[in-house]
């Protein structure tokens, strides 16, 4: 034994999570779907708070979800997890996949012809998109998806508290197109 303790914490108060950031709704709701299924607690898994919370909170706007991996003060909130929704709900979350790329799209516009004609109509159905899975989805819990992923992903951490919990969900994270993944420790919360 290493003098570190059995359960993952660390001395100190401290404890481990798992961090990752996803590109895509879809990935991140079939990483929480494995994460659940491989036994980890719902309390365990939280995402980023909303953009305009975070602001508060830090005092600072952010422009990549990557700043704010490894800051422990950052504001989090349970997960969103699609199958609570309705159908409608889920097909519409789901549908972000493509938000990002439409948005995107409508950066390059300025350019001429047929392809800034589809370029200009992408970033008005991104709009439309964005606007429904308001409706459906709640203005607040949409804003932050939607936010989350116009800075670059949705940022998920995962409580591990055991070296068998820290290896799984690694190993999930990765599966399921996380990127940036990694270990690290925080002081534990209040």
């Amino acid at each position: 034994m290493n003098g570190e303790p059995e359960t993952g914490e660390v001395r100190g108060g401290r404890v481990r999570e798992a961090v990752a950031v996803f590109d895509a709704v879809a990935d991140y709701e079939a990483a929480l779907h494995a994460l659940l299924e491989a036994g980890f607690a719902p309390e365990e898994i939280q995402m980023l708070a909303g953009f305009e919370t975070v602001e508060k909170k830090l005092g600072h706007r952010y422009r990549r979800v990557e700043e704010l991996e490894d800051v422990p003060e950052a504001p989090r909130t349970a997960f969103v997890h699609l199958e609570d929704l309705e159908a409608g709900e889920r097909a519409v979350a789901a549908s972000l996949t493509v938000l990002p790329t439409l948005l995107a799209g409508g950066l390059v516009v300025a350019s001429s012809g047929p392809l800034a004609a589809l370029l200009a109509g992408a970033a008005m159905a991104g709009g439309m998109l964005a606007t429904l899975l308001a409706e459906w989805l709640g203005e607040h819990r949409a804003r932050e998806l939607v936010e989350q992923l116009r800075h670059g992903g949705i940022l998920l951490w995962v409580r591990v508290d055991t070296p068998e919990k820290e290896r799984r969900a690694l190993e999930i994270l990765h599966r399921h197109g996380g990127r940036d993944v990694h270990v690290h420790e925080i002081p534990r919360p209040a």
